[in-house]
């Protein structure tokens, strides 16, 4: 698909992801007004109040130290700086994931599910773009600086992954529509044994944060293992935020079966990503390193959902916190899912080259 087809669909899912994420955070101040608790139980209230905190547009009576009236401006920057990062990122990864990996029959679900699991991506870039005035407005810009990067950058919450759902769907109709007269898009040719190789590799730099890095006493070490000073003291949680997929312990007193039902998360995630490199590479019109980091970081992101759907129904919070508690995981580990989505797409086109891959314009994979 040429840039120009392209762009229309990927506009319109920038445009709508930014719409419904600034309606949320505008819908915040109807949780303050009186009766609400008389539609929603406190729990739900506290955690809607919290999904929607990232968005958020009027600025909190608690970030009004001091002179309130430049705080509070710093705060409007701030938000005004992520609403229009999340539609530059959304609109970036639409854009490519559009042309590489256009609607057409067959590819239609996996540019579904890629454009669904950019969404968050887009959201946790947006929210580190707007760190550093969120966190000046606030008045404690020199107080434990990296603990609040660490807060920022895993801040977006559920409320971008509905919202992307929905801008996902509206991506794809258009696109669907822009390219109705468009010539087929052609596949690239991969080799099946280079292609199921590539997923290997893949899953296993993303094993390596889920299952090694994330292990408790790994994380505990990440945790306190590396020191600063100044404004770079106390870099453990922003390591923890960037490295950690997940987290698991040994058994210990808890019944090995029980145990071995609460990591079936974890053997779904690493199924979903092995799955999804697998069929990656063939839905591609071109595959090229951005396509397949792209790619790879998207699929990462479809495997910490799933993951976190299933955890959250074994959970059993729902009688205790309320219904919207199920969800509150969702979104969580993104950062991690940038990074270690990166390595595992790296690894993953080295592979299929030397695996004998080709993209659909007869080149090498590259």
């Amino acid at each position: 698909m040429t840039h120009r087809r392209a762009a229309i669909p990927a506009l319109v899912g920038a445009l709508s992801l930014t719409l419904l994420l600034w309606w949320a955070g505008a819908s915040a101040q109807a949780l303050e007004l009186r009766g609400t608790t008389n539609l929603l139980d406190i729990q739900s209230m506290n955690e809607l109040r919290r999904w929607l905190a990232p968005w958020a547009y009027d600025t909190p009576a608690t970030l009004l130290p001091g002179d309130g009236a430049q705080y509070s401006t710093l705060h409007r920057t701030a938000m005004q700086i992520r609403f229009v990062a999340v539609f530059v990122a959304y609109l970036a990864g639409a854009l490519h994931l559009v042309r590489r990996m256009p609607p057409t029959p067959g590819r239609t679900p996996a540019t579904l599910l890629a454009l669904w699991a950019w969404g968050p991506v887009a959201g946790t870039l947006a929210g580190i773009a707007s760190a550093p005035w969120l966190i000046a407005s606030s008045g404690r810009g020199s107080f434990r600086l990296l603990p609040q990067l660490a807060s920022m950058s895993a801040s977006s919450g559920p409320t971008v992954v509905f919202a992307a759902l929905v801008s996902s769907l509206a991506t794809v109709v258009v696109a669907r529509i822009t390219m109705k007269n468009a010539d087929a898009a052609p596949r690239g040719e991969v080799p099946p044994r280079a292609a199921r190789l590539a997923a290997g590799v893949g899953t296993a730099v993303i094993a390596l944060s889920l299952v090694v890095l994330s292990y408790e006493a790994v994380a505990a070490w990440i945790q306190t293992s590396f020191v600063g000073g100044g404004l770079l003291s106390e870099p453990g949680d922003l390591l923890r935020q960037w490295l950690l997929l997940g987290g698991w312990s040994a058994p210990g007193r808890t019944p090995f079966g029980e145990w071995l039902l609460h990591r079936a998360g974890d053997v779904l995630m690493l199924v979903v990503v092995w799955w999804a490199l697998r069929l990656l590479p063939r839905r591609l019109t071109r595959i090229t390193l951005l396509t397949m980091t792209v790619g790879t970081i998207c699929a990462t992101v479809l495997g910490l959902l799933a993951r976190q759907v299933v955890q959250a129904t074994m959970s059993g919070t729902a009688s205790v916190w309320g219904p919207l508690s199920l969800f509150s995981g969702l979104g969580e580990g993104v950062p991690a899912a940038l990074l270690f989505g990166t390595l595992a797409g790296v690894a993953g086109l080295v592979t299929l080259r030397l695996g004998g891959a080709r993209d659909a314009t007869g080149g090498s994979a590259g």
